[in-house]
């Protein structure tokens, strides 16, 4: 216990910037580690980039089939073997289910067994500290990219509330592609202690006017949902904000939900193209709710909520029209008995991993054709609140 309080005293009163170093130093000190190293994943969620001043003295290992990928890919840690009797243990990083990195670093065999519990809650205790930081220093931020992103998808990227996140009651996991070239598409989420609130959002228009749309659209909903009304009222106000500005030229497709955790009973507000489909029981079902207008299409809009309900083992995953309309070379649209079979496919993996695993396979329906829309997919895996003993 003296080691793992000495270690997590070094990380907490360490220099933003210099958080590897804190924790290279503490970790030899107090537990005989070397070639201590910091990865993050990038935007893309394809790479691990090491943390270190530019340039960079470490070459990106890919998130596949590399140890360090697998590390982060199952959120459990690795152990590599070494020559000598020494082991590389990869160990992730992760604040509350979003997925940061991976921690990597190499230990006598019998030293990383008997420490792998402490060293993997110490990993923990720096991807606090790197979130915290990143209010003070880019570093972090300079490192999860290994393309230079696109203006727009700047302000996108820092509008999100992570790419994951996991709670008793659920686990959540979203992605965004093209990830360095993001237009207007979007997600958010927040959650009390008895409630989980979901928008998902499908963008008009292209570049740094379809980033300022969302932009202004987001933070209309998140000012709403912060004031405690309800999720229809929330629709209401952020449409009368980005009608305002727009006066109807742009508008923006947003599907909303308000889920109370303790009995999986949501209120709904479909303000557009975002479509939800539903994996229950092994089987893939689209649904639907009443259609009402996008946010900020007409002055005034009224919106009602609609009654859905969330059972135990469902997964629900949401997606933008960059998915379901995706045409192939031969000019068929991705559509719903591709995304079906793509999520029946993906029924295995974690809520986390499936947003980038149907990616992919839209990746390959599109063919080498450049994407010419943004693609998001959501997923939410229910497990619901157990009865109180």
């Amino acid at each position: 216990m003296k080691r793992f309080l000495a270690a997590e005293r070094a990380l907490r009163t360490a220099a933003p910037p210099a958080l590897v170093d804190a924790a290279r130093s503490v970790l030899a000190e107090q537990y005989g580690a070397q070639e201590t190293e910091l990865f993050m994943a990038d935007y893309s969620l394809t790479v691990l980039q090491p943390v270190s001043v530019l340039p960079h003295t470490l070459e990106p290992v890919s998130v596949h089939n590399t140890t360090v990928g697998r590390a982060f890919g199952s959120q459990k840690p690795y152990h590599e073997e070494r020559p000598g009797g020494r082991t590389r243990l990869h160990l992730p990083v992760s604040v509350r289910g979003d997925r940061l990195g991976v921690l990597s670093l190499t230990l006598p065999d019998a030293a990383a067994r008997e420490w792998e519990s402490e060293l993997a809650e110490i990993a923990d205790v720096l991807g606090h500290e790197v979130l915290v930081a990143e209010r003070d220093t880019d570093l972090y931020l300079q490192t999860r990219r290994k393309d230079r992103l696109t203006l727009a998808a700047e302000m996108q990227w820092q509008l999100l509330p992570g790419r994951s996140c996991s709670r008793p009651e659920y686990d959540l996991g979203a992605q965004l592609e093209p990830a360095y070239a993001i237009f207007g598409d979007n997600f958010d989420w927040s959650a009390t202690a008895d409630r989980l609130t979901l928008y998902v959002t499908n963008g008009m228009g292209e570049g740094i006017e379809a980033s300022l749309l969302t932009n202004l659209a987001i933070n209309a909903l998140r000012n709403a949902r912060r004031a405690g009304i309800s999720i229809a009222d929330q629709a209401a106000l952020a449409d009368q904000a980005v009608y305002a500005h727009y006066r109807g030229r742009c508008y923006l497709s947003v599907l909303m939900f308000d889920f109370d955790l303790a009995t999986g009973h949501a209120s709904v507000v479909d303000a557009g193209s975002p479509q939800l489909l539903r994996l229950r029981s092994g089987t893939v079902e689209r649904v639907t709710f009443d259609a009402q207008l996008p946010l900020g299409m007409f002055e005034e809009t009224d919106y009602v909520a609609q009654d859905f309900h969330v059972e135990p083992g469902d997964r629900l995953v949401f997606v933008s029209d960059g998915v379901h309309g995706v045409a192939s070379p031969k000019g068929e649209a991705y559509g719903d008995t591709a995304l079906a079979r793509a999520i029946h496919s993906t029924r295995l993996l974690p809520a986390a991993e499936v947003p980038r695993a149907i990616l992919r396979e839209l990746t390959g329906h599109r063919g080498e054709a450049l994407a010419d829309d943004d693609a998001l997919v959501v997923c939410l895996d229910w497990r619901g609140r157990p009865p109180a003993a």
